[in-house]
């Protein structure tokens, strides 16, 4: 059987790790990149922020090359920067970007708002099943990662380098989701099957950051974070 050849739009973190997984293993799509957006300013992923260097530490170990483009913090050249990348990747005959959402309907209709106009399915292994049932089958995985980011509203500082396993399940907070699907918190998958080797990386520190997000009102709101200092 002929595989579509696609690429995989890859956060770094626990979700994005499992959806690569499901899709190795289904073998109907043929991942020749691995595509992740960085901050321009930061050079870190836009929304882990994890530094270039382990990301590329990261594609090593998983054996896919990695793709990155950069934006403004405000996203202002969004759609014309993914118009060049969808543009390049559809000259290797890419047909399929593949994302790791769970139940987000607003994101999975905003991406296929933005790609499938320019002949771009969007792919979503882990959609449509309950949190519950994707931590679980991450848990069975054997993929590893560190907690990096928390919204600080929901979860302390105490989270951050904590490793995704049933102890963290047990003691998570109830009425939170268990996958972090709301922005609860962002992870680094650092080891398991998928990886040929362990993807070294510290957190020297911990920041209090915050980011003004423009509300459909008009109005704009500041949403704090926990973040972890990453290094080699």
């Amino acid at each position: 059987m002929t595989r579509k050849k696609a690429i995989f739009n890859w956060s770094g973190g626990k979700d994005s790790a499992l959806a690569l997984h499901k899709i190795i293993e289904e073998n109907k799509y043929e991942v020749i990149s691995l595509f992740t957006t960085l901050n321009e300013e930061t050079q870190k992923s836009s929304m882990h922020s994890i530094p270039l260097a382990i990301l590329r530490k990261q594609a090593e170990s998983l054996g896919i090359p990695l793709h990155t483009t950069t934006f403004s913090k405000e996203l202002k050249n969004y759609d014309e920067k993914m118009a060049e990348v969808v543009t390049h990747f559809k000259k290797q005959d890419v047909s399929s970007f593949i994302f790791g959402d769970i139940f987000l309907s607003d994101v999975k209709a905003y991406r296929e708002s933005k790609l499938n106009p320019l002949g771009i399915e969007v792919i979503e292994p882990l959609w449509d099943k309950t949190s519950n049932q994707i931590m679980n089958e991450f848990l069975l995985s054997g993929i590893k990662t560190k907690i990096i980011v928390t919204d600080a509203s929901k979860l302390d500082s105490k989270y951050i380098g904590k490793i995704i396993n049933q102890d963290f399940v047990k003691s998570y907070p109830e009425g939170l989701d268990i996958c972090g699907e709301n922005g609860e918190y962002h992870s680094l998958a650092y080891d398991g099957p998928l990886f040929k080797a362990k993807v070294d990386f510290k957190i020297s520190g911990i920041t209090k950051i915050s980011h003004d997000f423009k509300l459909d009102t008009g109005e704009t709101k500041t949403f704090y974070y926990w973040q972890a200092e990453l290094s080699e």
